[in-house]
Order: structure tokens, then sequence, then C-alpha cells
């Protein structure tokens, strides 16, 4: 999550400071969700998180077992399964991430700095088992070109095979005080990105940065906003 470093003012430390670990994880989970790419694992909340689950688990069976009210035991269980829900989809979304994009990760070190240590190890399994089962099943069979698991032909020296995320994809954001001097790129063919403003009578991207006001919701592309998502100073939905 974000440093009192990164965060524009002592309120809105105070406000992060104010969540519930809970609040945080869904938080988070909404980030991964919604973000084209896998983000920093939240190491030190996930590990409070499952802190807090495994004394939730110990005070709804010790309430169950001392005969408690059964209308609180409910509410303890179901924050319980609530808490546990958030902390498993939110897993589950890495996990399947990790799945899709698992080459393309594993030879990125700045995305594999963003994996726990489990996900490392689940990785590194997963790119090598496939590869060595696609090397004896199909690729060998294949003319020398063509058996390459990265590459369409090795000819070619991009990495053509490998699945990457698509950061051009638009996101809705919102940020909870003014950023300014964001800077949006347009498209490879030159028309502008769709999230700027833009002259439309020429159909030219405007040259001033596009400004961010607080606590309204955007609709752009991943890529303009992508350092501040990661710096905690935009929130995705």
């Amino acid at each position: 999550m974000a440093s009192a470093s990164d965060l524009g003012s002592t309120d809105d430390y105070e406000a992060l400071m104010s969540m519930t670990d809970v609040e945080l994880l869904k938080s988070a989970w909404r980030q991964q969700k919604a973000a084209p790419e896998i983000l920093q694992f939240e190491s030190r909340l996930i590990k409070r998180v499952r802190e807090q689950i495994q004394l939730m688990e110990e005070t709804v069976e010790e309430f169950t077992e001392s005969g408690f009210d059964p209308l609180t035991v409910s509410l303890y269980q179901m924050d319980l399964d609530r808490t546990q829900f958030l902390l498993r989809s939110y897993l589950r979304i890495r996990l399947q991430k990790i799945e899709k994009y698992m080459f393309h990760i594993f030879a990125t070190a700045e995305l594999l700095t963003r994996l726990s240590k489990e996900e490392k190890w689940f990785i590194e399994r997963c790119c090598v088992d496939l590869q060595t089962h696609l090397e004896k099943s199909v690729l060998s069979q294949l003319p020398y070109t063509y058996q390459s698991i990265f590459q369409q032909s090795v000819i070619n020296d991009e990495t053509d095979m490998v699945a990457k995320p698509q950061l051009d994809t638009f996101v809705v954001c919102k940020t909870k005080y003014y950023l300014g001097h964001i800077q949006l790129e347009d498209n490879a063919d030159g028309e502008p990105d769709g999230s700027s403003p833009y002259d439309s009578g020429s159909q030219k991207p405007l040259e001033e940065p596009f400004e961010m006001e607080p606590n309204v919701l955007y609709f752009v592309r991943y890529k303009a906003v992508k350092k501040f998502v990661e710096e905690g100073k935009i929130d995705l939905y």
C-alpha cells in the first residue's frame, strides 16, 4: 500500500491508517482485479489478515462450544466468511494472471519482484514443466526453425508467442486529490487514445497534460496512470 510520503496530505495518511485490514484487503483485491497486469503482492497485509482469520476461527469455535448467543456467533461467522472470500479471491486473481502471463513475468525481473515467495516457486515450476512438456510432445517433431516456445520462428527476434498484459486497456479510476501533468500517449496509428481531450475538428490530441480532480471517476488507458496506481495515488474500480 502507499506510504505516508506517497500521499498528498496528512489527512490522506490518517484516513489510510484508520482503515481496517479487511478494508485494505478489499481495496487491494479491487486494484488487482481491475489492473491488466499483476501488481505488488501485499505481503504484510496478507500476513496480518491470515492471523486475524485464525483468531476469528478460534473465537467462533470457542463461542460455539460455550453455548454463546447464536445470533452473535452467526455475525462473527459472517465476518469470517467475508474475509476468507476476499483473501481467496485476491490470491486466485493473482494466480490466474500468473498462469496467463507466466513466461512474460518469469522473464521480467521487475514483475518477479512483485510476487510472493510461494508465487515465485509456482511460476518457476509452471514454466519449466510446461516448456519441457511442449518440447517433448510437440516442438521436437517440428522443423528446427519452429521449435521455439517463445517465437513463431527462430528467424524472428521478437517473442511473439509469449502472452503479455495489454497495458492499453481502459480502466475506471479515481483519486482522492488533484493530480496534474499526466502524460497520455497516442495509439500507434496516430489516433488519439480516447482518454484525453482533443480538438474534434483536427482530430489531434491537445498538448496540455491531462489532469485528474479528486473524487471524480475517469475512464483512461491503464498505461497513462500506471505509475500512480503503483504509488497508491489512484484507485481502480
